[in-house]
C-alpha cells in the first residue's frame, strides 16, 4: 500500500523522528520494500536482464549485518491481491509505469526496472542464509503490523502505510537505516545499525491534539492505493482547513497539513467521518461513508497470527478459506514455494506478466511462454469430463479462461487466455486440486517434460540443479519467435557454466575436492571479465531474445512448483542468469569467436559445456 505524498510530507518536516540504534532485538521486515531497495543499488544495470548474484550477495551482507548486531529478521511478503481484487485499478497503473520506464531503458535513457526474478532470487537467498520468512496470502502491512505489535519491536519497510499504523515498537523507514554505516558501541554492547524510527506520538503533538486513532481517515482522505481522492474533491473544494504552523516549506504539502489541523478538534473517527459528509451530496454520503470505513479498516490490525507461523509452520486465513484455497497451496504459498502469480489465477483468473527491457515492436516476451502458462491454468482450473462428455469440441468449450494483463507494443492490454486440455491422469476425479500431489510423481515429471518438449533420457548427464534451466532452454530454441541465433545459445551456455564454476570455487562443497584446474580457471575468467570491452554497445534484438528465455525459466520454475518440483529447483542466487555477462559473452563470440574457450584451463567445465550446447542443439 501507501499514502499519496505522506513520505515526502514527513521527511520535510524533519522533527517526527528519533535517532535509533538497532541492536539485540526482533525486526519486522517488510520483504517488498527490503528486495526493491536492494535490487536499487547504485551502479546496477536495469537494462540487461538483472544480475542475480550480484543482488544474492547485498542480500547476504545485509543480513550478515543485522546477525552481527544481534538483531533476529523476520520477513513478511505480500502474496496474491486478495479475493476482493479492490487494488487492481492502482496494479494497472504502475504495469503502465513500468512500461513506461522499459521503454526508456530499451532506448537509452536512464530510469530503474526490479528485473523479472528479482523476487524469485529473494526469496531463495533467505532459504539458503536461513532467514525465517512467510509469504501472505494477500497484501501482508496488516500482518507485519500485527506481528511487529505481538513482539513490541520495529518494523523496517518504506512504505508510507506504516506511518498511519500504531506500532509500538515504530517504524523504521529503509531509507534512514544505515546498515552499510555500522557502528561500534563503547562497552560491552557490541555494534549496531544506526536508523531512525517515526515517532507518530510527535507527528500527532505537533498538529495539536490529534488523536492517533484519526490517522486511518486521515490516510484514507487523502487517497492510498484503494482509494482514490475523486470521491472526496467535493469535501476539499468546500470545507475552509486552518493552515497551522508549517510542518514543511513547500505548498505542496499544506492540504495534508491543513486536513490534519482541521482533524484535530474531534475526538475519534465516527465524529470527523460525520463531519466530513456534512460536505458531500446527500445521495452520495452513504456510499462514501462504506468505501471510507472499508478502507480504514485496511490499518486495523489483522486476524492472522503470524508468530503462530513463525513458531509452529501454521499459517491460517479466514479470507484464504472463504476462497476455497486448498490446505497444501496455501502452506506452499506461506513458504515460498508457491509464486503469487498462481494465487492469483486460481482465485482471480488474472494475472499480470512484468514487462521487462525489452523490443517493444516485437510481440511482448511473455507471448514465448504461453503454453507453458496455459498448462499451470489447467491444473489450477481443472474441470472434469465424464467420458461421454469427452468430445474434443465439448472439452475445449468447457476450458477456463485466464485474464492476463501483458505489453502489446507500448501499452497494457489484457487478453483472455484458455486453459490447456490435460492428460487424463490429471482430468481424474480422484485427483482435484488438492490432492494434486498424490498424483504419481513420475505422472508429474511426465507433464513438466512434456510441456517443455524434453525426454528425461536427454536430461540425465546434466547436473540435477541445472535440469530445469536446461529444459527451459531447449524450450526457448523451439519456440522463440524470431529464432534464437547461435551466438546467443552459446552465450547463454557459457554464462551457465560461469556460474557453475564460481559456484564450486566460492563455496566448495566439503565432499568434493576441488580441482586445481578449476581455481586456475576461475582466475582467468576473472582476468578477462576485468579487461575493458572494446564493443559495449545494446543489442536490443539480443536483449529481446534473452528476456524470452526468462520468461520460459519463470514459468518453468512456477510450473514445476506446482507440480512438487519434479526436478530440483535451480539456484538463481548462484549466478545461473548474469545479464551483463551474457550480453558481454554475446557481443564478444560475434568479434572473436575464441571466447568459446574461455573455460578450456578446466577440462571439468569444457566437457559441461559442450554437454549443454550438444543436448539444446540435438
Amino acid at each position: 500500500m501507501g499514502v499519496q505524498g505522506l513520505t515526502g510530507f514527513v521527511e520535510e518536516g524533519g522533527v517526527f523522528f528519533t535517532e535509533l540504534r538497532v541492536r539485540d532485538t526482533k525486526l519486522v521486515i517488510d520483504g517488498s520494500s527490503l528486495y526493491h531497495r536492494l535490487c536499487f543499488a547504485p551502479g546496477a544495470d536495469f537494462r540487461r536482464g538483472g544480475d542475480y548474484g550480484a543482488f544474492a550477495a547485498a542480500v547476504r551482507d545485509f543480513f550478515g549485518v543485522l546477525r552481527a548486531c544481534g538483531v533476529a529478521p523476520f520477513v513478511v511478503l505480500d502474496g496474491g491481491r486478495g479475493a476482493e481484487d479492490r487494488k487492481l485499478p492502482t496494479l494497472r497503473g504502475r504495469a503502465a509505469e513500468q512500461l513506461r520506464a522499459a521503454h526508456g531503458l530499451s532506448r537509452g535513457a536512464g530510469g530503474c526496472l526490479v528485473p523479472l526474478l528479482t523476487r524469485e532470487a529473494f526469496v531463495q537467498a533467505l532459504g539458503r542464509l536461513g532467514v525465517p520468512f512467510v509469504q501472505c496470502f494477500a497484501e501482508a502491512d496488516r500482518e507485519i503490523a500485527g506481528l511487529a505489535n505481538r513482539w513490541g519491536c520495529p518494523v523496517l519497510s518504506l512504505d508510507s502505510d506504516f506511518f498511519v499504523f500504531d506500532l509500538a515498537g515504530g517504524y523504521c523507514p529503509l531509507s534512514h537505516f544505515q546498515w552499510q554505516s555500522v557502528r561500534a558501541a563503547a562497552g560491552p554492547q557490541g555494534c549496531y545499525v544506526p536508523a531512525r524510527c517515526f515517532s507518530a506520538e510527535r507527528f500527532c503533538g505537533h498538529f495539536g491534539r490529534l488523536s492517533k486513532a484519526l490517522l486511518p481517515l486521515f490516510a484514507v482522505m487523502n487517497g492510498n492505493d484503494y482509494i482514490g481522492l475523486d470521491a472526496l474533491e467535493a469535501f476539499f473544494s468546500k470545507v475552509r482547513l486552518p493552515r497551522g504552523c508549517a510542518a514543511g516549506r513547500g505548498g505542496k504539502h499544506l492540504r495534508l497539513q491543513g486536513l490534519l489541523h482541521w482533524l484535530a478538534q474531534f475526538a475519534e473517527p465516527a465524529e470527523a467521518l460525520d463531519n466530513v459528509l456534512k460536505y458531500l451530496k446527500k445521495h452520495q454520503r452513504e456510499e462514501i461513508r462504506e468505501l471510507l470505513c472499508t478502507s480504514m479498516e485496511d490499518y486495523a490490525p489483522s486476524e492472522v497470527n503470524l508468530e503462530d507461523f513463525f513458531q509452529n509452520g501454521s499459517y491460517e486465513c479466514e479470507a484464504a478459506r472463504k476462497a476455497d484455497v486448498p490446505q497444501w497451496v496455501l502452506d506452499a504459498l506461506a513458504k515460498g514455494k508457491l509464486a503469487p502469480f498462481v494465487i492469483n489465477a486460481l482465485i482471480l483468473r488474472s494475472t499480470f506478466l512484468r514487462v521487462q527491457v525489452e523490443n517493444m515492436q516485437r510481440p511482448s516476451a511473455h507471448s514465448t511462454s504461453l503454453p507453458i502458462r496455459q498448462v499451470i491454468y489447467g491444473l489450477l482450473l481443472r474441470v472434469s469430463h465424464s467420458t461421454e462428455d469427452a468430445s474434443p469440441s465439448k472439452q475445449t468449450s468447457d476450458l477456463p479462461i485466464v485474464c492476463e494483463f501483458d505489453r502489446c507494443q507500448k501499452t497494457l492490454k489484457k487478453t483472455f487466455v484458455q486453459a490447456a486440455s490435460l492428460p487424463s491422469d490429471f482430468c481424474d476425479d480422484r485427483f482435484p486440486l488438492d490432492k494434486l500431489m498424490e498424483v504419481p510423481a513420475s505422472c508429474r515429471q511426465m507433464l513438466l517434460l512434456e510441456t517443455l518438449g524434453v525426454k528425461m533420457s536427454f536430461l540425465e548427464p546434466v547436473p540435477s540443479h541445472l535440469q530445469l534451466p536446461v529444459a527451459v532452454t531447449c524450450y526457448w530454441i523451439c519456440c522463440s519467435e524470431p529464432k534464437v541465433k547461435l551466438n546467443q545459445l552459446k552465450a547463454l551456455l557459457l554464462m551457465i557454466v560461469s556460474g557453475e564454476l564460481q559456484r564450486i570455487t566460492d563455496d566448495p562443497d566439503p565432499t568434493v575436492l576441488c580441482a586445481e584446474d578449476d581455481n586456475v580457471a576461475y582466475n582467468e575468467f576473472l582476468k578477462w571479465k576485468e579487461k575493458k570491452l572494446e564493443n559495449n554497445d545494446f543489442d536490443l534484438d539480443a536483449a529481446h531474445s534473452f528476456c524470452q528465455w526468462q520468461c520460459c525459466l519463470q514459468m518453468g520454475l512456477y510450473l514445476n512448483q506446482l507440480l512438487g518440483t519434479p526436478l530440483s529447483e535451480p539456484d538463481l542466487s548462484s549466478r545461473l542468469y548474469t545479464g551483463t555477462l551474457v550480453h558481454r559473452l554475446y557481443q564478444e563470440l560475434k568479434s572473436a569467436p575464441s571466447v568459446e574457450n574461455l573455460f578450456i584451463l578446466s577440462p571439468k567445465m569444457t566437457q559441461l559445456y559442450l554437454v549443454l550446447l550438444n543436448i539444446v542443439e540435438s
